[in-house]
């Protein structure tokens, strides 16, 4: 007998999924957002739910020509994915929790700062996984504001921030807008870096691959006002025969940043799967490096609240501070 194809399974997720965007999606648009996150749904059925007005961005429709902004709200409607099952929905109570009280920095009524460990995104994606938020709202059920006051990569390691009080979030983010927040990473690169101290300052451009992933390259165009200038201060911490250990304060916050600005230097940070070399990581990765060598190290600022003056420490995770005793040697 011929099997009908309308008698094929069809799974669902029975509610809405909200999605705040953050600084990787920003400008992408909008259905290339979608295919990117919702991988196993046919791109026609993504195109459906655009045309039927079914996915809105902070509460609106929106045709395929939209391109996202930060903090847009994108409601994603329950998916019907035929043919395959859908990805299980991964619940946070899943998810391993306990390193959240270990990595706690600073706390206080207002603000929480963690050492983020690499490999977690900071926020999910689709609500098909969940990141440090999320997975700090369900460690803390009864706290009544939890908000991201910044992003960092998903393969970094370092020092987040979340407010607990939106007036914290508030200043927060006017602080940063005014760079009154000072940030050092420490990072190894590849090649011997020989200035005790060099600025840069590069042009970058935000671009997007057929896959939809963002990109962001150096550029000279100073004509398009979508490229943004960025400023970061280098010092030289140690050289490792063919590696070095440097430690950056960022002046600007990119996208990206210390990574295309090394790369275009020639010097990648180790294990970079984006801007790093690629061939060269996979020998790391026999020299137990699995990660990215990136890591948000310092914070320092005035709190939000009380304007005491407040300096955070993250200490370098362990993998990299055997990967660097095993250079040092």
């Amino acid at each position: 007998m011929t099997q009908n194809t309308n008698t094929k399974n069809i799974f669902s997720h029975e509610k809405a999924t909200f999605v705040i965007v953050d600084e990787a999606s920003e400008t992408q648009k909008i259905d290339n957002f979608l295919l990117k996150i919702l991988k196993n749904v046919p791109k026609s059925h993504i195109y459906k739910i655009l045309r039927s007005g079914e996915v809105r961005v902070n509460k609106k429709r929106v045709d395929t020509t939209y391109r996202l902004q930060i903090d847009d709200e994108v409601r994603i409607p329950p998916i019907a994915v035929e043919g395959e099952r859908a990805p299980h929905v991964i619940e946070p109570k899943q998810q391993q929790t306990a390193w959240l009280d270990t990595n706690v920095i600073f706390e206080d009524d207002a603000l929480l700062a963690i050492n983020k460990p690499s490999g977690y995104a900071v926020h999910g994606g689709s609500g098909l996984n969940f990141g440090v938020i999320e997975l700090i709202r369900h460690a803390r059920p009864k706290a009544k504001f939890l908000e991201l006051v910044h992003r960092i990569d998903r393969e970094t390691s370092g020092i987040l921030l979340i407010a607990k009080k939106r007036s914290a979030l508030v200043n927060m983010h006017d602080m940063m807008r005014h760079n009154r927040i000072e940030k050092k990473y420490t990072m190894m690169v590849e090649g011997e870096w020989t200035d005790p101290k060099k600025t840069v300052e590069l042009l970058l451009k935000k671009t997007f691959t057929q896959g939809g992933e963002r990109r962001v390259n150096v550029t000279e165009d100073e004509d398009d006002s979508q490229n943004q200038m960025s400023k970061t201060i280098f010092y030289l911490k140690k050289s490792l025969g063919p590696y070095t250990l440097l430690e950056a304060k960022l002046i600007t916050g990119r996208t990206h940043q210390l990574r295309v600005q090394l790369a275009h230097l020639g010097f990648p940070i180790l294990g970079d799967d984006k801007y790093g070399d690629f061939s060269l990581n996979k020998v790391l990765q026999k020299k137990g490096l699995k990660r990215m060598f990136l890591h948000a190290f310092s914070m320092k600022m005035k709190h939000p609240l009380t304007e005491e003056p407040l300096e955070l420490k993250a200490p370098l995770p362990r993998e990299l501070d055997a990967f660097l005793s095993q250079q040092a040697i």
